[in-house]
């Protein structure tokens, strides 16, 4: 083995890391808001925790990615710890699934059938497939699978010459003696666990075993014990990216060591025990790509097994390695560990901006309902929601525009472009409530109060305002394009209801039935309500723009004012009717 061997095997590690992260980053692209789907059916069930945690990283191809998304989640509190292990255990399983399909380098036969299921025959038609959709489909989810294939192909391709590359070494004497060191168990785990370590990737690993292998020089003797060690390698990415997050984030990456220390420690001490009574005649023997893909599937399958009854003590151990301080846990609103898989920080994102909504609704209906019995509890409330909602919109807005940054799908990007829109809309709401409540503690301080006539006209308009507020957010917590549709004639409803309620007043002021001085406050009143429901309709306008994503905001309600459709006739009518102010 020369120089140019080692710059051969160096080049194909890096086809196959890249190969690697080109499939997996589109393979989360096609899983899309599956993910979130998943994970909103987690329940305390281990076995669908199991499942889940397997179907999750077979979807985006690393262990390592499912478990840094679990820190992430732990971390804003969207997920509980307990939750957590079930997730863990079912991603080994599924990493598994990689080993297998590079154990196809290794396929010998004259059949031609047989023969295309190598790489290295099968792996250039596939690379051309996917070039031809990438280049002639306009299809965004098209071009992403195109790029799955490309990359697999890249992948494989790596792994071939990595096998190349290292084939001399089965002659080399040098080699077959440095070899005998690692008939130590724990050295071989311990080499195992650094190099895995190192270029943090135990498919990459395990392939480059594999294709060491493919040399006739690997027996399972050495073999089973770097397998073993490969997985425990693999927690350095966890480790790595539980720096600086929550006491019950980082118990997470402890529980995915324990795991897979346990684990090893439990099968090694089984494997060499048999072997001292049994004897196994295989241990001496070669190792081929098969076998090494069945040991890792077998030792992680058999790890779960012992180990998920025992899920709660791994919990209890997590939190006595890393205990509690007497210093208050607080989560935070998005880790931004989320972006590394955008499908999942889209949905979390969308999450956050429902709980925006619904805490500018209950802002506006607890202001709305003390302005005429203004109290310090009811001032204090909305007070203090507002200030959650802004630094809600101020952190969300921040994420948001780091999120759009990354590659994100055509309706993953159109989400973002939406809550970017909703979240400060649902902001000003909020605004606008503290101004009205405002508005009647200044009323009270200085002792001015409206007629009841204008009280009733007041009370009218804000069950209107009641109303929109509710239809904007189930539209919008729900995606429901047809009770958005309801907000922009009630939006009319209300913009005429202001107007008569300002033309009612200037004729009681004629009559010299009000004072003069209650106009400003009359005026500033109409004024934010008139806003609150121009945001109900900005809001309205985003989610049918999001479900009509080559429709334009401005000529939406352009037309929809110009052609007054019978539905909407219909509806202005029906609110109309139920907003009527009694006549004086």
């Amino acid at each position: 083995m020369n120089i140019f061997s080692i710059c051969t095997l160096c080049g194909g590690l890096a086809f196959f890391l890249f190969g690697m992260h080109v499939m997996s980053k589109s393979l989360e692209k096609i899983a899309g808001g599956k993910l979130e789907a998943a994970l909103k059916k987690m329940t305390s069930n281990p076995f669908k925790s199991l499942a889940l945690g397997a179907g999750i990283t077979i979807a985006v191809q690393s262990s390592s990615a499912m478990t840094v998304m679990l820190v992430g989640l732990v971390n804003s509190g969207i997920m509980k710890l307990e939750q957590t292990v079930g997730v863990i255990m079912g991603s080994n399983i599924g990493t598994t699934l990689t080993a297998w399909l590079l154990s196809t380098a290794g396929i010998k036969s004259d059949n031609v059938l047989i023969s295309m299921l190598k790489p290295e025959n099968f792996a250039p038609i596939v690379a051309l497939i996917g070039i031809i959709m990438i280049m002639m489909s306009k299809k965004k989810k098209r071009q992403d699978i195109g790029t799955i294939m490309v990359g697999f192909s890249v992948l494989m391709y790596g792994m071939e010459q990595m096998k190349d590359a290292v084939s001399p070494l089965a002659e080399m004497e040098g080699f077959t003696k440095l070899l005998t060191a690692f008939e130590n168990p724990l050295l071989s785990v311990t080499f195992g666990a650094l190099f895995t370590g190192v270029i943090q990737s135990s498919a990459a690993s395990v392939g480059i075993l594999q294709a060491l292998s493919l040399t006739g020089t690997i027996s399972y003797r050495m073999a089973i014990p770097i397998i073993m060690g490969q997985n425990i390698g693999t927690c350095v990415t966890a480790l790595l990216s539980s720096i600086g997050v929550s006491k019950n984030a980082k118990r997470v990456s402890v529980v995915h060591m324990l795991f897979n220390f346990i684990g090893t420690i439990i099968c090694l001490t089984i494997f060499y025990g048999l072997n001292t009574i049994i004897h196994f005649s295989f241990v001496d023997k070669p190792i081929g790509a098969v076998e090494i893909a069945a040991i890792h599937s077998i030792f992680n399958i058999v790890t779960t097994l012992i180990l998920l009854p025992f899920t709660d003590q791994l919990v209890k151990l997590a939190n006595r390695i890393i205990p509690n301080t007497l210093e208050k846990e607080t989560h935070v609103l998005l880790d931004k560990r989320l972006i590394s898989t955008p499908p999942l920080a889209v949905s979390q994102c969308r999450e956050r901006t429902v709980e925006m909504a619904a805490g500018a609704k209950d802002a506006l209906q607890e202001a709305l309902t003390a302005m005429f019995d203004i109290n310090e509890k009811a001032v204090q409330s909305v007070e203090e929601k507002e200030q959650m909602l802004d630094e809600m919109e101020d952190r969300l807005s921040t994420f948001l525009l780091e999120l759009s940054s990354v590659s994100l799908t055509d309706s993953d990007s159109r989400i973002v472009t939406e809550l970017l829109h909703c979240i400060s809309d649902f902001e000003r709401i909020s605004d606008h409530a503290i101004n009205m409540i405002e508005i009647g503690q200044e009323m009270k301080q200085s002792g001015q109060e409206f007629s009841a006539n204008a009280k009733a006209d007041f009370s009218t308009l804000f069950a209107a305002l009641i109303e929109i507020s509710e239809m904007t957010v189930t539209s919008f917590s729900e995606e429901n394009t047809a009770t958005a549709f309801k907000v922009e004639p009630l939006e009319e409803v209300i913009d005429d209801l202001t107007k008569t309620i300002r033309d009612k007043h200037i004729a009681r002021l004629r009559k010299g039935e009000c004072r003069p001085e209650l106009g400003v406050y009359l005026s500033d009143l109409l004024i934010n309500c008139e806003r609150v429901s121009d945001h109900c309709s900005n809001i309205a306008v985003s989610i049918i723009q999001i479900s009509k994503s080559n429709m334009n905001s401005h000529n939406y309600l352009s037309g929809l004012k110009a052609e007054r459709s019978p539905q909407f006739i219909k509806s202005y009518a029906a609110y109309g009717k139920k907003y009527r102010l009694a006549a004086e």
